[in-house]
């Protein structure tokens, strides 16, 4: 067996896998080009972020059976490709939690006391001492948006501090947040109040530009803002006239839209008032170690035994249930991730029904599958098929299952009900056409047949002459071409769900294009 390391990482964890028996190559900083060659007779590849898992790679990695990234995040892997070729992606979720925290307090204290810069003035040959007057935490109050792992560990720093701590999370229960004495809110409230904003949101589509000129409007006079969690969650066009115009008294970004970046790409790295890491929230001795241990022990366990741990795109199981299961497997991960998009608020229960021959097959992995995908719009890569249901349980999520060996309408039928804290109740249904193709057959009350895969629009509507043509007609004037469109009819209350397939994602401009359109009651993009 030989595994390729295309990244650095700690040197214990290379020597596990030399232990076990394995060659081991290291090609720290290889080039793209080399890649394509390196990786043809590897049999496991260990990764953190500048190496790109891309289809070509995938395409060129001929004995490939496992990637394993030395972190959590997997924005540089090609997931959908690895596995049309059966290759097992794993990571390492938590190795850097502590370090990612510490990393944030050490950005908020660091831009409070402005210590880049008197560092810096002082190596020119200055003594600056009233320039650079700062300000105490205690006191003072620290926003919270995104209130998971690293989240809660930093408002527990924090609040050893003297500071108050509020936090924004649609999808945090508030009684768990309570517990670590921080109030839960909405973002405009928490915007208002917060002397300081640390963001710890993965990047989704919601997320993307998610801190723009009208967030920062909404801050206090003077606040602060940092991220240590993904670029691209800050538009940093908007965040350099916040702080140029002085609406904002200054930044601390450990994570750029682009990385690595420069002067000439990011234009925020001339200002006085920002500071900067790069990309050093899990750099610590002991995460890298963490990580690289962890990473080294789940692919020698694969490899060697075919034991999987962490696994991000398969679950745990035998060939001989996977044979019998697998295509339910993407078809409840596709489900579970179409119900995040539909829930109102924070998760409280999840009820999956198995109907038909699907009864008595081990539901274990298909309602794992479900609750990944629950889960992972909301978590990204934190979540996988390992502690899928443990990540729900420390959520407050109840997942139960019901089983009837009778289907009236499908052989077998998959169903997710999903209830939040407000009260609201979704159910959507799947069933496999053939022997492996997933579709959507029932959204609450609307019943249709879609496939679940790629940019879809859904789109609640009146029933009535002109509406879907209105829907049409917007967007062919955006130049978004639909590829599919499936409708469900509610007769009695005269109105329709539709599922309609684009070529590319829609935007957020396009979609409350779509909002404005008569006869139109909800749009919501979908990527599956």
């Amino acid at each position: 067996m030989k595994v390729l390391v295309t990244d650095s990482i700690s040197k214990e964890g290379l020597e596990i896998l030399k232990e076990a028996g394995i060659t081991v190559e290291e090609r720290p900083g290889i080039s793209q080009e080399d890649l394509l060659q390196a990786i043809s007779d590897a049999d496991g590849l260990i990764i953190r972020s500048n190496t790109k898992v891309t289809e070509e790679v995938v395409a060129a990695a001929k004995k490939l059976k496992v990637v394993g990234r030395a972190g959590s995040g997997l924005d540089n892997v090609n997931i959908p490709a690895c596995n049309k070729r059966g290759i097992v992606v794993m990571n390492t979720p938590g190795g850097n939690t502590n370090s990612a925290a510490e990393h944030t307090m050490a950005m908020i204290m660091s831009i409070s006391r402005h210590i880049p810069q008197a560092t810096a003035s002082m190596k020119a040959g200055k003594w600056e001492k009233k320039r650079f007057m700062g300000q105490e935490l205690a006191g003072k109050v620290l926003g919270i948006v995104g209130i998971g792992r690293i989240g809660s560990i930093l408002a527990q720093r924090a609040q050893c501090l003297g500071m108050t701590v509020i936090a924004y999370d649609p999808h945090a229960l508030p009684d768990m947040v309570k517990q670590l004495g921080v109030s839960i809110m909405e973002l405009d409230e928490l915007l208002a109040k917060a002397d300081y904003i640390s963001i710890h949101t993965p990047l989704t589509p919601e997320t993307k530009g998610m801190f723009d000129a009208s967030k920062f409007a909404k801050m206090k006079k003077g606040a602060y803002i940092v991220n240590c969690a993904r670029g691209g969650v800050i538009n940093e066009k908007d965040l350099y006239d916040a702080l140029v115009s002085g609406h904002l008294a200054g930044a601390a970004l450990d994570v750029f839209e682009k990385e690595p970046t420069s002067v000439e790409g990011t234009p925020l790295l001339s200002l006085d008032n920002f500071i900067c890491t790069p990309h050093l929230g899990a750099s610590t001795r002991e995460a890298q170690e963490n990580v690289a241990v962890a990473v080294a022990r789940q692919i020698a366990d694969y490899l060697i035994k075919g034991e999987i741990r962490n696994a991000v795109n398969v679950p745990s199981v035998s060939a001989e249930t996977m044979a019998k299961i697998g295509p339910f497997l993407s078809l409840a991960e596709k489900l579970g991730a179409f119900q995040a998009h539909l829930a109102t608020g924070p998760m409280e229960e999840v009820q999956i029904i198995y109907q038909g021959d699907l009864a008595e097959l081990d539901s274990k992995p298909i309602t794992i599958s479900a609750v990944k995908g629950l889960l992972t719009p909301i978590l990204k890569e934190e979540v996988n098929f390992v502690n899928a249901l443990m990540q729900a349980k420390d959520r407050g999520v109840q997942v139960t299952e019901t089983k009837n060996v009778t289907s009236e309408e499908f052989t077998n039928l998959l169903t997710l009900r999903v209830r939040t804290k407000d009260g609201n109740v979704n159910e959507v249904a799947g069933t496999i056409f053939g022997k492996k193709e997933p579709r959507i057959v029932r959204i609450n009350d609307f019943r249709l047949e879609a496939a679940l895969e790629g940019h879809i629009l859904l789109i609640y509507n009146e029933d009535r002459p002109g509406v879907i043509g209105r829907i049409g007609l917007c967007l062919g004037n955006a130049n978004v071409n639909i590829a599919r469109m499936q409708v469900g009819q509610d007769p009695s209350h005269k109105r329709n769900v539709i599922l309609l397939s684009t070529d590319e994602t829609v935007t957020p401009e396009i979609v409350t294009s779509l909002m404005q359109q008569d006869g139109v009651s909800r749009v919501k993009a979908v990527e599956l």
